[in-house]
């Protein structure tokens, strides 16, 4: 209880003074308030005097609120004033209105206490006064006392704050130590009311037990009364029962005279009546004794419920007296907590009579201080004088600068005007010579116009008639010369309608052969009438169209490439993108170019444009049955597109996904017969159908076996192989689905698959029956020509290696484009190097990484996390960046089953290794992305995001591409258009594109990067180191590689031109061959 009462008084007056802590300050000021409500004597456990006496504290406290508002904390932070002599009392400021509000509701609580207490009726009212009177008095001298001794303790009033550095560093003001000097009187004031109320309570007690004792002896013998009073009254119940029987008697008597009374009676019998008579005579008299005892007994009744009575009050008295001994208890449990909080008070108050001591040695330093202050005070003033004074100055020397400028700027426009005069006067001389001239030439020169009017005007005649003549002959030529100005994506559109209506049977195959001739052209005549048709019907289309079937030979090649993905509708690997960017490089080369893909259900139809269906179906045959498809066309990029849906139960391309399904071989086998026999019922007569990868490899086999007997032979077959690795094997019994004939095929030099007799390999196949066999760089078609790289295949292409090569792949630079790229913050290009760096710093910012470092070199790497692609060496690299001091970005996907570009393989690999290599490439780079997740430096993101791509090839000051096989790649060309400078291993279309820059066998235009040749931390080490010296000490060098790198052309041009000359040889040789025979 000390502990608490303590804690209040000084916890109120310390509040606010520490800044730091106002929070604390706050909870501890409500909870202090609540404690002191509790120190107050409760009014139900004091007498009227008590009451009085509190009633006479809260007046008290009600006239100093009166007469003072509450005090203001002054904080730490204000300006030190002298306190003026007439401050107020510290007393009078003590209680503040949180104070006197509880203590009101206090008053207001004990008040309503009192009107519902039971007061014990036999306390002395004149006693009662006496005792009010008496506290009244002794609350009063309490009162005076206290005020003595507040003035005693009271400290003169302090000219400055000052501050107490105790207990943890809290400082506390004068002004608040008097408050706080205040609190403990008001604290020690409290006490004496509660001593006193304690002393009263006690006499009261002494009253109430004395009471008690002779209430109890009063009862007793009310008690005694009461038994003896019972006793009687059962004995007068008895007798009145006696009674109340001898009446009925008597009754009975009186009943029988009455009715004997008229007949003869004997004596006897009136003897005998006589004698009843006078024994009831008796009873009579007996029956007036019951009388008055019944009387008594009513009385005793009467005096038994008085008696019951006044026991419930006593009762009720002893109840009382009871709960007063409870109080007492309470009582004296407060008695002992306000003995030990006044112990606690007097220690506080000595210790605070001891800093009262220390406050006076502080005050004279406070004033020594203050003095100083003072002196700083003049001084500082003198110095705003001295420097308003030297501001001032300065105006007027600016002003008479100003002044002086003004007149050194007149002065010199005076002398130029001075020496422009002086020329005036001879340019005006000048000028009256000239003018004298001119009039004479004037006159000449009139009569020469008027002879160049006429001829003018006959030249006009002239040309105007030649000008009529020109038009005409543009207009002629105009039907004649290709139209230019219409997009790829209306030609396609008008081819896909072409063969709509061919397959429809709505024109004949050499009208559409005619009509397709006149789109390869871009003619005129066909373009206006497609134009004129849009409002007519299809029947006067169709009619418009046929007027048209007279056309010479077609001016290019007929390709059609069947696949198995398309860049951007269907897109697993880079087998997409080629389809797409050759085709369209092919396109604007001025060749019809179709493409025929299977209508995968998860594929992005919102960019295909115009997807419609065919009012036809394609019947192609699998497993000894026909089956039907249906065709859809639209455009994407511009090219116009086939798709084929089976009608197939098995519903081979609605399974959510591209590759992964345990009958990719029969899905693809069937999709490769069902594009061949679209080609046929359209009538279609491609001069090249080229086929990609394992997936549609069949189509070579198939055409050659199947459709060339039945007319369709106008093609040769290209087939490219993306990757070695992967190649489709399967049982040789599965090749019979598709039409194939199993025993002709399964044959050393045909489809039998090199390592094992009783499979078939699709990409052996293609090899063999194929025309033109390409893979997708040249260093990688030599390396595939060995037992390492061949992955089995190398003595059939060693074999067939005069029509097999390797052409590099281009990328799309209309996507791939910095200088119009939609993802980038900032657009640019090589002669504007800005926007790079400021896209360096916007993807800091966006991954979180550390960017106080502009010239930190910042490392890429987009990939897939296969053993292919140097996992290893990856890893390494992110280490060995941050060795450096750079910082290292990962893009990249794990090595997800249904992902895969070709699955079928990736399964034989899988098995062969259990999978375990694969998921510890995985699991790894979780881990690695889980250590750096919050890096400065370092962020690994495990999946593939097509804008954060964009992002990470603009900010990139180098790009790491450690493949330990690379078919091609296209990572390192975008890299490089990006401005990223490309670390990579010497392997595959790697070496075909990336040139050391220290390299001097390369000419110093073509070097473009930095290489490494073993596939090992070494090799990356040494050219992580070089390519380091070189961006951090020869920044110059660095920009002009950037430069260099920017403006190498990568795109499709050069590699669709290597194709056109591979499809025009081949098709010529046919051709000729076709002419020989």
């Amino acid at each position: 209880m000390a502990l608490q009462l303590s804690t209040c008084f000084f916890s109120h007056g310390f509040i606010g003074l520490n800044n730091n802590n106002n929070e604390n300050n706050v909870n501890s000021y409500n909870k202090n308030v609540n404690l002191r409500l509790l120190f107050l004597p409760s009014r139900r456990l004091l007498p009227a005097s008590c009451k009085m006496q509190q009633r006479n504290l809260s007046s008290h406290h009600k006239r100093q609120q009166g007469k003072k508002p509450p005090s203001v904390r002054i904080p730490t932070s204000a300006k030190l004033q002298p306190n003026s002599e007439e401050e107020s009392d510290p007393e009078n400021s003590v209680l503040n209105s949180v104070d006197m509000e509880h203590i009101g509701n206090h008053e207001t609580t004990c008040k309503d206490d009192a009107d519902t207490r039971v007061d014990v009726k036999h306390i002395d009212e004149e006693n009662l006064g006496t005792l009010s009177v008496s506290a009244i008095d002794t609350n009063r001298d309490m009162e005076h006392t206290d005020e003595q001794i507040m003035d005693s303790l009271t400290l003169p009033a302090v000219t400055k704050a000052l501050a107490i550095n105790r207990d943890g560093g809290e400082q506390l003001s004068g002004v608040q130590l008097e408050d706080l000097i205040g609190m403990i009187k008001n604290a020690e004031r409290n006490i004496l009311l509660l001593n006193q109320a304690r002393v009263h309570a006690l006499e009261d007690l002494h009253k109430i037990l004395s009471e008690k004792e002779t209430l109890q002896g009063e009862i007793n013998i009310l008690e005694m009364r009461l038994t003896e009073a019972d006793a009687q009254i059962k004995v007068a119940c008895q007798e009145k029962i006696h009674v109340e029987l001898l009446e009925d008697q008597l009754e009975k008597l009186r009943n029988e005279l009455i009715h004997r009374g008229g007949s003869g009676k004997s004596e006897l019998e009136l003897s005998q009546n006589q004698n009843k008579i006078s024994n009831e005579e008796v009873l009579l008299a007996r029956d007036g004794r019951v009388h008055s005892l019944s009387k008594e007994v009513d009385s005793l009744k009467t005096e038994n419920l008085a008696l019951k009575n006044d026991i419930q009050a006593l009762k009720s008295m002893l109840s009382n007296v009871k709960n007063t001994d409870e109080r007492m208890i309470t009582l004296e449990n407060e008695r002992s907590f306000l003995q030990s909080s006044l112990k606690e008070l007097e220690s506080k108050l000595s210790v605070s009579q001891e800093d009262s001591s220390n406050i006076s040695t502080l005050k004279v330093e406070c004033k020594d201080l203050w003095a100083k202050v003072e002196n700083l005070q003049l001084l500082l003033d003198k110095a705003t004088k001295q420097a308003d004074q030297a501001i001032l100055v300065l105006q007027q020397n600016q002003d008479l600068r100003k002044k002086v400028d003004k007149l050194e700027e007149s002065l010199e426009e005076a002398n130029v005007f001075k020496v422009s005069s002086e020329k005036m006067q001879q340019y005006n001389e000048l000028m009256q010579q000239k003018m004298k001239l001119l009039e004479e030439r004037l006159q000449k020169s009139d009569q020469e116009i008027h002879s160049y009017v006429q001829l003018y005007q006959e030249s006009v005649k002239e040309f105007q008639d030649t000008l009529d003549s020109l038009i005409e002959e543009s207009k002629k030529r105009a039907s004649n010369e290709p139209v230019d100005d219409m997009p790829w994506e209306f030609w396609s559109r008008l081819l896909l309608t072409i063969d709509g209506w061919v397959l429809e049977k709505k024109i004949s195959n050499t009208d559409a052969k005619l009509l397709r001739e006149l789109v390869w052209k871009r003619d005129q005549h066909i373009c206006d009438a497609y134009l004129a048709c849009k409002e007519k019907n299809e029947s006067e289309a169709v009619s418009t169209f046929l007027r048209l079937t007279s056309s010479p030979a077609s001016p290019g090649l007929y390709v059609v490439h069947i696949a198995a993905e398309m860049a951007p509708v269907a897109k697993v690997g880079g087998l997409g993108d080629v389809v797409t960017g050759l085709s369209k490089a092919l396109q604007k080369k001025g060749h019809l170019v179709e493409i025929i893909l299977p209508k995968y259900d998860c594929m992005q139809y919102n960019r295909v444009r115009d997807l419609r269906a065919l009012d036809v179906t394609v019947e192609s045959y699998f497993d000894g049955k026909l089956f039907q498809n249906k065709v859809w066309v639209g455009t994407v990029e511009g090219l116009p597109v086939y798709f084929i849906e089976p009608h197939h139960p098995n519903k081979f391309f609605w399974r959510g996904q591209y590759y992964g399904e345990h009958d990719d071989f029969k899905r693809f086998s069937f999709f490769s017969r069902a594009a061949l026999e679209l080609l046929l019922q359209a009538g279609k007569k491609p001069d090249i159908i080229h086929c990609h990868d394992w997936q549609t490899a069949f189509v070579a086999p198939l055409y050659w076996d199947l459709y060339a007997p039945k007319g369709l032979n106008s093609a040769r077959i290209c087939f490219t192989c993306h990757n070695f690795e992967y190649q489709g094997t399967a049982s040789a019994t599965e090749l019979a689905s598709c039409g194939l004939d199993v025993p002709q095929l399964n044959r050393p030099d045909r489809m039998q698959d090199n390592s094992a007799h009783d499979r078939v390999n699709p990409v052996k196949g293609a090899i063999v029956f194929s025309n033109i066999v390409t893979t997708v760089s040249p260093t990688y078609a030599q390396e595939v020509r060995t037992a390492e790289g061949g992955r089995g295949l190398h003595s059939t292409l060693n074999f067939h290696s005069k029509k097999f090569m390797g052409i590099l792949n281009g990328i799309d630079t209309d996507a791939w484009n910095p200088t119009t790229d939609i993802f980038l913050k900032v657009q640019y290009s090589a002669n504007e190097l800005q926007g790079k760096a400021e896209n360096k710093a916007a993807m800091r910012r966006h991954l979180g990484l550390l960017s106080a470092d502009d010239q930190q070199p910042l490392v890429g790497c987009i990939t897939r996390l296969v053993p292919q692609k140097g996992v290893h060496l990856i890893r390494h690299a992110i280490y060995r960046t941050l060795e450096m001091g750079g910082q290292f970005v990962l893009l990249g996907s794990s090595p997800v089953a249904h992902i895969q570009v070709n699955l079928y393989c990736c399964f034989v690999y899988a098995k062969a290794n259990d999978g375990k290599e694969d998921l510890i490439n995985k699991r790894e780079f979780e881990g690695i992305a889980n250590q750096f997740q919050n890096h400065e430096h370092i962020r690994l993101i495990l999946k593939y995001d097509e804008s954060l791509s964009h992002y990470i090839y603009a900010a990139s000051d180098m790009f790491i591409i450690p493949s330990i096989f690379e078919p091609c790649g296209l990572t390192q060309m975008i890299a490089m258009r990006y401005g990223s400078v490309p670390i990579a291993r010497k392997t595959g279309g790697l070496n075909d594109s990336v040139f050391d820059v220290d390299d001097d066998t390369i000419p110093h235009q073509f070097r473009n990067g930095f290489t490494f040749t073993t596939p090992d931390e070494q090799g990356v080490n040494g050219a992580f180191e070089r390519a380091f010296n070189l961006y951090k000490n020869n920044q110059k060098s660095w920009q002009q590689l950037v430069r260099n790198d920017m403006n190498i052309d990568f795109s499709w041009d050069s590699s669709a031109s290597q194709y056109e000359e591979l499809y025009a040889k081949s098709v010529a040789r046919a051709r000729a061959a076709a002419i020989h025979t």
